[in-house]
């Protein structure tokens, strides 16, 4: 999918963080009400006649559109957030880095055996953070609904790391 009103909401900064990269800044989006409502608009389209338990937010900007997204289907938010970062008792998934590790981690009892669990996140790129946060679910008994992004860096493979994903808008090859 590629909804061209979202994708000219999303300002590009070159070289941020580092030269070379081109930045997909949905900032910009999120201060287009009229954007932002669409976004949830095209996630609640693609979750219609599936059952939706909870919606799962990857820090940071997953929280944005999840928390959102979970509030407008009437179910529980769940913070995926990096390590140290919850104050009780959290199950936790590692996984690879470019240079080394990093880890994500969920409240033990944020998830239920059974639920039906929707991860919500900004953008793929490389994928390693929602593969880690699909496994994190699957890992406490959750089952996956769905996966969720805004934008698709296609030319990074992210998508092909995951058993679901769909996303709005794609920026390939800059």
């Amino acid at each position: 999918m590629d909804i061209p009103e979202l994708k000219e909401a999303i300002r590009t900064i070159p070289d941020f963080p580092k030269k070379g990269i081109m930045f997909r800044d949905i900032t910009t989006l999120l201060l287009k009400p009229e954007s932002l409502r669409r976004v949830i608009e095209e996630f609640k389209k693609r979750l219609e006649g599936k059952q939706v338990d909870a919606v799962a937010g990857i820090e940071s900007r997953g929280f944005i559109f999840g928390a959102i997204l979970a509030h407008e289907l009437g179910v529980k938010f769940i913070p995926i957030r990096k390590k140290g970062k919850l104050p009780a008792e959290v199950e936790r998934v590692e996984y690879e880095l470019e240079y080394g590790k990093d880890a994500i981690e969920v409240h033990k009892d944020a998830i239920a055996r059974g639920d039906r669990v929707v991860v919500v996140d900004d953008l793929v790129a490389t994928g390693g953070t929602a593969k880690a946060a699909v496994e994190l679910i699957e890992k406490m008994g959750g089952e996956l609904a769905d996966v969720l992004f805004v934008v698709n860096l296609p030319d990074l493979h992210g998508t092909d790391r995951l058993k679901k994903a769909f996303w709005l808008v794609e920026f390939e090859g800059e």
